[in-house]
């Protein structure tokens, strides 16, 4: 019972896995997301203050 389970679990986890992954990778290389990418990797180079959600300082 347990090695029927062990070998379920290793075979589709793999299968989700790779999915996820193709996924992953159609959303990363879509051309329709690049100006999202684009404008994320300015970010760092951008002036100007950080804005956070809260405006508590933590210490």
């Amino acid at each position: 019972m347990y090695e029927t389970l062990a070998s379920f679990a290793q075979t589709w986890g793999l299968v989700l896995f790779v999915v996820a992954f193709a996924l992953v990778l159609i959303y990363a290389l879509n051309p329709r997301n690049q100006s999202k990418f684009d404008a994320a990797k300015r970010i760092p180079l951008e002036d100007g203050p950080v804005e956070s959600e809260d405006d508590t300082d933590v210490r």
